[in-house]
């Protein structure tokens, strides 16, 4: 294949990067203010995939707002964040227009009170008309929602009912703001234990019986790995379920090349499917964010 001057520019770049850390863990790196022109801009821009900070997780000693110019500063092109309410949403909309980063995802509902009991499906309801507004404002186009924690007394039959009932009550609401609501299925042997929805099999199967184009799975690679593996066989089983897709490595739920997955090859995957959403870096760097921006671009080559 015949490169362009800017990706073989760029492939070298990120190589020499590599070479001179002796690896892919170099800590010892410059401010972004003291980074060369090219790189400030460019750095966030994948070969191949379009990333999308999460600014809940990076730079989390500065103010959210600063978060974004970081984020934009290193060319990523959007942010994602969790729960909208207590934030300046006004704000993050004058500042990710201002600085031309849009905001992938945001937190539909999250862990409390759980979506897997009816009793509190009204509330869930109301909730998803109150963030799909606020989704609009900041011109986001997919809301996270999660399933909760065990009900006392309840299978897991029983509460993924309950989360397909709930998510049917939803989707008409999704669908009138063109919002996608993107069930995430976490881990419950490092993170989230007690959880009542983990593994891809189960969101695939209640996100086809909900059947609609506007409730899908936030497929988070961290999650999937610690709790089934096999990332890309399960990716291509439940892809057409697929409404955005996390990345973190495991162990640690840090930056890709700090653990187990290969994530070239993953990233490839899901590329080859059709992939062309955002991925959402939902994991927090283990050193400096420069260098954790470095990994992730040297993760989208192949």
């Amino acid at each position: 294949m015949i490169l362009s001057q800017s990706k073989m520019g760029r492939r070298k770049f990120l190589g020499a990067a590599a070479a001179t850390a002796g690896g892919p863990l170099l800590r010892s790196q410059p401010p972004v203010e003291e980074l060369s022109e090219r790189e400030t801009k460019t750095l966030g821009r994948g070969e191949h995939t379009k990333f999308s900070v999460n600014i809940e997780m990076w730079w989390q000693k500065l103010p959210l707002l600063e978060r974004i110019d970081r984020a934009a500063d290193l060319g990523f092109p959007a942010v994602e964040f969790w729960e909208w309410r207590e934030k300046d949403i006004d704000a993050i909309a004058r500042k990710t227009q201002a600085r031309g980063v849009e905001v992938s995802n945001i937190t539909g509902w999250g862990f409390t009170p759980g979506l897997n009991h009816p009793a509190n499906h009204d509330r869930f309801v109301a909730e998803i008309e109150a963030g799909c507004q606020v989704a609009k404002k900041l011109n986001a186009r997919l809301m996270t929602v999660v399933g909760g924690d065990d009900q006392p007394g309840m299978t897991q039959d029983e509460m993924h009912r309950h989360i397909i009932t709930g998510l049917r009550r939803a989707a008409p609401i999704a669908e009138r703001y063109q919002v996608m609501l993107a069930l995430e299925s976490m881990n419950i042997r490092v993170d989230h234990k007690g959880h009542c929805l983990y593994g891809s099999p189960p969101a695939v199967r209640i996100c086809r019986e909900v059947d609609s184009p506007f409730v899908k799975i936030n497929w988070d690679f961290y999650h999937m790995q610690i709790s089934e593996g096999d990332l890309c066989g399960r990716l291509r089983e439940g892809w057409e379920q697929v409404g955005y897709l996390q990345l973190a490595d495991n162990p640690g739920r840090n930056e890709p090349g700090t653990g187990e997955i290969h994530y070239n090859r993953v990233l490839r995957e899901a590329y080859e499917l059709g992939y062309r959403g955002y991925v959402g870096l939902e994991c927090a760097p283990r050193g400096d964010e420069v260098e954790a921006a470095r990994a992730v671009a040297r993760a989208d080559i192949w």
